[in-house]
């Protein structure tokens, strides 16, 4: 891998190169279409009756909350209070972080269910489009497929495109845990696919869950797949700039900081996914002890270092990645950045070998998904470097409890 000419010379025709592709971006997919989406006046009526209620005489504590007081109050509920809550508010208490992840469990079985026959009722509107109930028949399918079976949706908001995570594993017990943060065009009705499944964040987390079972049976893992962020629609302007990033990176800086126990976290970001992780990092747990990015357009940083991060950054691309041909670089808040490939940029850089092209570093066979696997749940020194040497290694044996030392 040769290192890159940063002459200002190039730089600046880089940066209007950068530039040329945002308004191709625009002329031939249109901004994001975040602002058509409707919201959910359901939710906005059970957060303000919320707002409003009382369990036990005592006044509900507000949703936006500290974690840790959210824990300390349903820690003071009877078993039967929570539940009971739940049942009132199954779209509060659903996304409440803070809040028990089973009962979280419980409560997204029940929105999910209001929300499916919220859809059927939808369908049946005269006056909705076609497309609108092509859209609603498709949002019905979601709903049951997400309640098929014994599913642990940690997460769950239809409003708009709509949001959610899945967790695989045992969250409660968990030693290690990974999550899955994927990139654009990222919603209710992308999160999974029949087709190409392991490209799609259930699949992903699906995938490296095994995966990471056979890499080490004997430790207690678990795998969100986390899609409770409004990503880009498409590749337009949206997909270029920060703003979506930023805002998922508070939420998922909170969700990891609310996970129970004391395990240690791995983040895998994908594509637009990783620039989330690289605003994300400087405000990360303490418990977020690696970053870990595939097919990254950057992460919103010239190199690790600007992280200001102490988990450790690790990087892939494969060869035939179309990501590799976007500019990496930022100019005027266009562009995320430096590329975490570069050498230069300091990640540690680990083989995709297998991974055939943008959406394939989660299939099984991959050295890819083995790497992530092998990261995921400690077993540093089976990760298989990018090159002939072992510069990916560097520091790891140094470190003591699994950080850096």
């Amino acid at each position: 891998m040769t290192s890159f000419d940063t002459s200002p010379t190039l730089t600046a025709w880089r940066a209007l190169l950068a530039v040329a592709v945002v308004f191709v971006m625009l002329a031939t997919t249109g901004w994001s279409a975040v602002h058509h989406q409707r919201s959910d006046e359901g939710r906005t009526l059970a957060l303000a009756s919320w707002a409003r209620d009382r369990i036990a005489g005592r006044v509900l504590p507000d949703v936006d909350a500290p974690a840790y007081r959210l824990a300390h109050f349903f820690a003071t509920l009877t078993s039967g209070q929570q539940v009971a809550l739940a049942g009132k508010y199954p779209s509060v208490v659903g996304n409440l972080n803070g809040a028990p992840v089973t009962l979280r469990y419980h409560a997204n079985r029940l929105a999910l269910k209001q929300a499916a026959a919220a859809e059927k009722r939808r369908v049946h509107n005269a006056a909705l489009s076609a497309d609108g109930r092509d859209e609603a028949v498709r949002r019905i399918n979601r709903f049951r497929s997400l309640l098929a079976g014994d599913r642990q949706i940690l997460a769950f908001d239809p409003s708009g495109k709509g949001r959610a995570a899945e967790v695989f594993g045992d969250l409660d017990r968990a030693a290690r845990v990974s999550v899955i943060v994927p990139g654009v065009d990222t919603h209710l009705l992308t999160m999974e696919r029949t087709r190409g499944a392991n490209a799609a964040p259930v699949g992903m987390a699906k995938s490296l869950y095994g995966a990471e079972r056979s890499a080490a049976p004997g430790t207690r893992t678990a795998v969100i797949a986390w899609a409770d962020y409004t990503a880009p629609a498409g590749l337009g302007m949206d997909a270029a700039l920060g703003r979506l990033a930023a805002d998922g990176a508070v939420r998922l800086n909170a969700m990891v900081g609310a996970l129970p126990g004391t395990s240690t976290v791995s983040l895998f970001c994908h594509s637009y996914g990783s620039v989330v992780c690289g605003v994300a990092a400087d405000e990360a747990p303490g418990r977020v002890a690696d970053i870990a990015v595939a097919g990254s357009p950057g992460m919103r940083a010239a190199n690790a270092g600007q992280l200001d991060t102490d988990a450790r950054i690790w990087a892939m691309r494969d060869q035939d990645d179309w990501i590799g041909d976007v500019p990496h670089l930022e100019f005027g808040g266009i562009g995320h950045g430096a590329d975490p490939v570069d050498p230069d940029f300091g990640a540690r850089i680990v083989s995709a070998a297998g991974a055939a092209g943008h959406s394939g570093y989660f299939e099984p066979g991959t050295a890819s998904l083995d790497n992530f696997a092998a990261i995921g749940v400690g077993a540093y020194g089976s990760v298989r470097c990018a090159g002939a040497d072992s510069a990916c290694h560097s520091g790891i044996y140094g470190e003591r409890d699994g950080r850096r030392a």
